[in-house]
């Protein structure tokens, strides 16, 4: 039995109860094993077993909801096809591709029309399926993109909404203009004298002529969200809106019937044609408003899909070939010339140039690339010409894995949400209940006309407004992660960008993340009887043959002095302890202190200074030529140059910063006290690291654990919150909630201030939603508020707080000169 998640586009949702909708519908099909919805991507995040349910099946239970798919259609040209059998074969290889809706095959012109979800499937899949079914494709023509698909369906929303204020516009403002003249005609002396004409009761009819058209053109959209809501066993802000406005058109509609029928004087001659239009116009250029909004949340996303390259220039046979990136596999060999960008994750094979991961990583300054460099898709090529070697394609790609984070996270539900939506699950009727008792109220107990009693019924009906409970948390969310990933900052769910906020205490794992996690030579120092180039060939030339860790900073700190290495006559090698070779018929020993001394070896030349550098954490080798000391090599796992600041930063935010690593007392306190960190756990095991996280949630602390290494992974996991650096093991980054993709530490308490950020927006968003409804909802039944101001408030509530939550945009913008 195997498990999948998919994340499938979904349309018709209007407010948090189309959310519980969705979520209950998709969590009701066999083999469903969760489902959350979120509203501001207006997507649908599920897990379910493949054997029990496909994403047809999904596609399909949502359409009977009430609410669709974002699909999009591909018409292939098939060749091989012969017979009947072989388009059945076609069209059941096709459909086996996961994502595929639907399939139809016509063997008279060797065509397959599809319809799929383009989340889950490329026009490459469809390629390969036909290939291994023993058939071919001569072209492909498709939006292949699910940002196409998705963005064309945001666009076409958009102009229908666009067109619909359009028409209530035109009909609106002439009503409103006249019918506000006609209520005021007795009250100002000069409508009085240059509007009587409006006094006549025909003017009525005109009124509803106009107000008409808007209420079917505009109302419709309101009354099947509300019937559609109605029918899944929830009612949701449609019903409020469809209820409102049609109750104030059919009170209308009714005083038109007492004129002509002769009971105008039980029903009176207060029509509201133009509270029902004006409902409808202002509610639905809120839509619009907030519409626009929402597509501005998901900016972050949108910016690292549009990195991925469509084609990559295939080297064959020396030449150079444009191809389909999903063409291209493991191995090939693939031109990038300068201004274009990384097609895939690759190996330079040849050539140099610097490269711009600015956008993947948060690193402003390009980076220096040549031969044996690893490079990634998405970055661009500035200056050189590369070739390099695929190393990772499609979803393998650190960009496809980055997107596929923050799609997660943004799909996420945070805590702070189930809260908002146990609230929104009963606003609904509770409005309703409010809206009775309201238009009972002020008819037996205000002892007010029915008119004005159903006016103050409709204003509660239409100011009450459960959207913007419903976008409070996962509009933040979607800004603050995205945010984030503009910054290198990766949240793996929206519960660890929200649990960031309370950290309290730091561990900092020492090697790979504090320092760069790999020994560099530090420190020269020679007997003044051998130039220290010297003593640096010599080594260099003795630790040619060996693989050790501190053998390969001496080779690479020759290289970089472009010393060459001498002949290696003879070579012994004692593991754990050094060398002795013959080189260029010179006896040299190599090695620690200890190993020297054994040999007899007179170390009193430079005792002091290796007293010193071992003070310091370093790591002493000695060079001994033809028995009398030469000189010493002093190599050590040097500071990352941001971990100072970065330490300072998370120290000045009040969090208690902790070290811990597998080194003795004295190399990890030599460390420590460069930083000034002033706790330091030493000589840990890496089976015993999570232990010292669970001893500090012990002691109260809310823990974060910044690790990159695979012996972290526990110890991140333990911990409230799991950092990993982005350059470190796989399984580090798997096992933590949030990756700090370029390995910069500073990143860190840029993390947790984007947190803080976040959830303080939240919080805002939540309270005006919260205290709109408390203090505008009593207002409007105490009569003070008439519909169309109430539909005005409700319509840009939910454009408030989405605004609101896009501030995050802008507010972190200083985050970004730290991690830089």
């Amino acid at each position: 039995m195997s498990s999948r998640q998919i994340t499938l586009p979904v349309t018709g949702m209007t407010c948090a109860m189309c959310a519980g909708n969705v979520e209950r519908a998709l969590k009701r099909a066999d083999g469903v094993q969760s489902a959350t919805v979120n509203l501001a991507t207006e997507e649908a995040r599920v897990a379910y077993e493949t054997s029990a349910v496909s994403p047809a099946d999904l596609a399909a239970r949502l359409e009977r909801a009430g609410y669709g798919v974002v699909a999009a259609s591909i018409d292939l040209a098939v060749t091989g096809m012969t017979c009947a059998m072989c388009a059945g074969n076609v069209e059941r290889a096709l459909k086996r591709v996961n994502g595929v809706l639907e399939v139809a095959v016509n063997l008279a012109n060797d065509s397959a029309s599809l319809s799929y979800l383009p989340t889950l499937a490329r026009t490459g899949d469809f390629a390969r399926a036909l290939e291994q079914a023993g058939y071919g494709i001569i072209d492909t023509q498709a939006a292949d993109a699910p940002e196409d698909a998705e963005a064309a369906a945001r666009r076409a929303e958009t102009t229908r909404q666009e067109r619909l204020l359009l028409i209530g516009a035109i009909f609106t403002i002439p009503l409103t203009i006249l019918s506000m003249a006609r209520h005021f005609l007795h009250q100002s002396p000069f409508l009085s004298e240059h509007f009587a004409w409006l006094h006549d009761d025909s003017w009525l009819f005109a009124f509803g002529a106009l107000a008409t058209p808007v209420v079917f053109a505009l109302g419709r959209q309101y009354v099947s969200g509300g019937l559609k809501s109605l029918r899944n066993g929830s009612a949701n802000m449609d019903v409020l809106v469809a209820m409102g406005s049609l109750a104030a058109y059919g009170y209308g509609l009714i005083v038109l019937l007492g004129i002509l029928l002769g009971f105008s004087d039980v029903v009176g001659k207060s029509d509201y044609f133009e509270s029902a239009a004006v409902i409808l116009t202002l509610i639905t250029l809120g839509k619009l408003l907030e519409a626009r909004a929402k597509s501005r949340t998901s900016a972050a996303i949108k910016q690292l899909i549009k990195l991925a390259p469509k084609t990559a220039t295939l080297l064959r046979d020396d030449q150079a070939v444009e191809i389909p990136i999903d063409e291209v596999i493991i191995g090939d060999k693939l031109l990038v010339k300068p201004g274009e960008r990384l097609p895939v994750d690759a190996l330079v094979l040849d050539g140099s140039s610097a490269v711009d991961e600015s956008l993947l990583t948060g690193e402003s300054l390009p980076i220096d690339k040549s031969t044996g460099d690893e490079v990634i898709a998405g970055s661009i090529n500035q200056q050189g010409r590369l070739v390099i070697e695929a190393q990772r394609i499609g979803k393998d790609t650190m960009l496809a894995q980055m997107i596929e984070l923050v799609m997660r996270a943004q799909a996420s539900k945070a805590p702070i949400q189930a809260a908002a939506d146990r609230v929104a699950a009963y606003f609904v009727p509770v409005v309703i209940l409010l809206a009775v008792i309201t238009l009972l109220g002020w008819l037996f107990i205000g002892a007010a006309s029915f008119p004005v009693a159903m006016l103050n019924m409709i204003a509660v009906l239409v100011i009450a407004c459960p959207c913007a409970l419903g976008l409070a948390t996962p509009t933040a969310i979607m800004v603050g992660g995205g945010r984030g990933a503009e910054q290198g900052i990766l949240f793996r769910d929206s519960e660890a960008l929200e649990r960031s906020a309370g950290l309290t205490a730091v561990l900092l794992d020492k090697t790979g993340t504090i320092t760069q996690g790999k020994p560099e030579l530090t420190a020269l120092l020679t007997t003044e009887k051998i130039a220290a180039e010297c003593v640096l060939q010599y080594a260099a030339s003795a630790e040619a043959a060996s693989e050790h860790p501190l053998a390969q900073a001496v080779l690479s700190a020759a290289a970089e002095r472009e010393l060459g290495l001498l002949p290696l006559d003879e070579f012994a090698a004692h593991p754990g302890r050094g060398i002795v070779a013959s080189i260029d018929g010179v006896t040299v020993t190599l090695g620690s202190p200890r190993f020297l001394r054994e040999r007899g070896i007179n170390l009193s030349a430079l005792n002091s200074e290796i007293t010193q550098l071992q003070a310091r954490g370093q790591t002493v080798v000695l060079l001994a030529l033809k028995g009398e000391l030469a000189g010493a090599l002093a190599l050590g796992d040097t500071l990352k140059p941001s971990a100072k600041a970065a330490v300072q930063t998370l120290q000045n935010r009040g969090l208690q910063v902790t070290m811990i690593s597998g080194d003795n007392q004295q190399t990890a306190a030599a460390i420590a006290s460069e930083l000034d960190i002033q706790r330091v756990l030493a000589e840990v095991l890496p089976a015993d690291k999570a232990a010292a996280v669970q001893q500090l949630q012990r002691d109260g602390k809310r823990v974060a654990m910044v690790g990159d290494g695979v012996n972290d992974a526990p110890a991140l996991a333990q911990a409230d919150v799991g950092f990993a650096i982005g350059a470190g093991a796989d399984i580090a980054i798997e096992a933590a909630d949030v990756t700090l993709v370029s390995g910069d530490l500073r990143a860190l308490p840029t993390a947790i201030d984007l947190s803080k950020a976040t959830l303080r927006t939240i919080h805002q968003n939540l309270f005006w939603a919260f205290i709109y409804n408390i203090v505008l909802i009593p207002v409007a039944m105490l009569g003070l508020l008439i519909p169309m101001f109430a539909a005005a408030a409700m319509a840009f509530s939910s454009v408030f707080v989405v605004s609101n939550s896009l501030r995050l945009r802008g507010r972190n913008d200083h985050l970004k000169s730290k991690v830089m």
